[in-house]
């Protein structure tokens, strides 16, 4: 389609990046996992499955398999390696072990990831709009060190919900954090969506993508994405 430059993947469809100028939006009814390029993507594939609950509810313990999403990790992080873009995850994912990528942490930035040229880093998206603290790691991958943006580390100030903080007082509400006091029926997207702050930070990354068009896509990424950076160095001498 005319005038598109980056995908948004495993996204609402009608929501952050909907309507967004250049965004080729991949949700539900799409299948992301099925998306075959050619734009640098964004991804947001399901985390339910990867974090902290991924066995399900306490009250039926170990009724989901961890990791069991459908192929939408893979899909997502060989999206990113195959076209280059970035892709977001919550704190403490254990997809980053599955998949062999190294663990970020907070107030380091950027550090290398894996063995195909990815690179890694930990944020909160407080820092850019979101209610809470919403500690995130990213995975980018075909950009160059040097033009990934500086973001803001560290922990975002302290926030407490006024409605906890009547209930319960500074302590507990201070435990509980902002996200506990998320309710109703549109809770799980509340809590789960992006800022348009950070959505801007993530398709800026998407768009400095360093990529030659391939002539062989069934060839290992890794070595297509050094093959393509090579081939722009030498042309710059």
């Amino acid at each position: 389609m005319k005038g598109l430059d980056v995908a948004a993947l495993f996204v609402a469809t009608d929501g952050v990046y909907s309507g967004a100028v250049g965004v080729d939006v991949w949700g539900v009814e799409r299948d992301a996992r099925l998306y075959g390029g050619p734009y640098p993507v964004v991804a947001h594939p399901p985390c339910e499955r990867w974090g902290r609950m991924w066995h399900g509810s306490t009250r039926r313990p170990h009724q989901f398999e961890l990791g069991d999403d459908g192929g939408c990790f893979d899909a997502a992080i060989s999206a990113v390696r195959r076209w280059g873009g970035v892709l977001e995850h919550p704190e403490g994912s254990k997809a980053w072990g599955a998949f062999g990528l190294v663990e970020p942490r907070s107030r380091e930035g950027w550090v290398l990831a894996d063995g195909c040229g990815g690179v890694t880093c930990s944020v909160e998206q407080g820092h850019y709009g979101h209610f809470a603290r919403k500690k995130t790691w990213l995975y980018a991958s075909g950009v160059e060190l040097a033009d990934l943006p500086d973001l803001v580390w560290g922990r975002c100030e302290q926030r407490i919900h006024p409605r906890a903080l009547e209930l319960h007082g500074y302590a507990k509400a201070r435990r509980v954090g902002m996200m506990a006091m998320v309710g109703g029926k549109h809770k799980k997207r509340i809590r789960e969506g992006t800022p348009v702050g950070f959505r801007d930070v993530l398709l800026g990354i998407a768009r400095t993508v360093i990529r030659l068009p391939a002539q062989d896509t069934g060839q290992d990424a890794a070595h297509a994405a050094r093959r393509d950076l090579q081939a722009l160095r030498d042309r710059d001498i």
